[in-house]
């Protein structure tokens, strides 16, 4: 589904070009979750535009079900660490503003927006408008916004990183059983070791700026999955554990 050979991206700026990464080889299955972690400023949110189509890489190939990446797709939806909900409309418009944008027919996807809305515990709140959303609930709305393009690909950069921990908890939950009920492939960006073994099927660590890919760490453990108690707690805390002690003794790996 995703394909990234030797892709890299060289920032120009007045104090020098800035190497965000470097020959970044990268393979995502259709259907699969991976996560991407790393040091602050080692690419991951880099990487997520260039997916996206946000950004064009300065040198390698890259493509999303076999075609090359060069502009935003409507079967690729980013999620991102802000809600960046419209303030003047209401939840339920915020949801369909996709749809707007793409000029598809609004009363056929009003039912869609109100079923995504319902799946998340928001259908009471169609009608109000952001700033009387927690920041919880405003980033459940971001992720229907996300999910009513029906998109092959759903790209999160850190979307739950501004959040307390226990909403942090019950949304990486949700997420979750979206995942397993609507098949779709993800992208997650996060600095939260846990979250990343908790949600994905692989976790790819990059080493520090300019980011390449480090190792990739496999999460052999079939989902629903919950972190600190049931049958598979252990292997989980053994992948948390890895990572840990890569991120931890790996701070930098030589120059080709």
């Amino acid at each position: 589904m995703i394909r990234l050979r030797g892709v890299s991206q060289v920032f120009g700026g007045r104090r020098g070009a800035v190497e965000a990464l470097r020959e970044v080889d990268l393979d995502v299955a259709d259907g699969e979750f991976v996560a991407v972690v790393g040091r602050s400023g080692c690419g991951k949110s880099t990487l997520l535009r260039l997916v996206a189509g946000l950004l064009t890489a300065t040198s390698g190939e890259l493509r999303v079900g076999g075609d090359p990446v060069v502009r935003p797709r409507r079967d690729v939806a980013m999620v991102f660490q802000r809600p960046a909900l419209l303030p003047w409309r209401t939840v339920l418009d915020n949801v369909l503003l996709p749809v707007e944008m793409f000029g598809w027919p609004r009363r056929e996807h009003v039912e869609r927006a109100r079923e995504l809305l319902e799946m998340v515990g928001l259908e009471a709140f169609q009608r109000r408008l952001p700033h009387e959303l927690s920041g919880g609930m405003q980033q459940r709305v971001a992720l229907c916004r996300a999910l009513i393009q029906r998109p092959r690909v759903m790209l999160l950069d850190e979307p739950f990183s501004a959040l307390d921990a226990l909403t942090r908890e019950e949304l990486s939950i949700e997420l979750q059983q979206i995942h397993m009920e609507h098949a779709g492939t993800v992208v997650l960006v996060t600095h939260s070791i846990e979250e990343a073994v908790l949600l994905a099927d692989r976790v790819v660590v990059l080493t520090p700026r300019p980011g390449r890919v480090l190792t990739v760490v496999e999460v052999p453990v079939p989902r629903p999955r919950t972190l600190g108690r049931g049958v598979h707690a252990a292997e989980l805390a053994r992948c948390s554990a890895e990572l840990h002690e890569v991120l931890g003794a790996r701070r930098a790996v030589p120059e080709p």
